[in-house]
């Protein structure tokens, strides 16, 4: 069966530096658009951002030009870099596939941003 396991959360200082992946297994991730989504205590879930197959990416207002999507289709891996840190970048990290009408999420990895 298809499983997306997010990975590499923690915790780092405002203006910081993260790094977290999504793997998949079970699939091939070069047929899948691939979207982050992020979601903290209290809120409802936001796009982060998307890599589509094609290597086209998008951005919310919210991180574009401190946050970068990339793919590694040979080693079925998304990543997230995410730069400039800031406390209102704290929250749970999700991965989500899409093929057609079909959809996998991950459980989601923590990222805290605090002094």
């Amino acid at each position: 069966q298809v499983q997306l396991v997010e990975s590499g959360g923690g915790s780092v200082h405002p203006g910081g530096s993260l790094t977290i992946s999504c793997a998949i297994s079970g699939s091939y991730i070069g047929i899948y658009d691939m979207t982050w989504y992020r979601q903290a205590p209290g809120e409802q879930r936001e796009l982060v951002g998307s890599i589509m197959t094609t290597g086209t990416t998008n951005y919310a207002d919210s991180v574009k030009g401190r946050f970068t999507i990339s793919r590694d289709n040979a080693k079925n891996m998304v990543y997230l870099q995410m730069h400039s840190l800031k406390p209102e970048d704290t929250a749970v990290y999700s991965c989500k596939a899409a093929w057609g009408y079909y959809t996998y999420w991950g459980q989601g990895t923590q990222v805290t941003v605090s002094s």
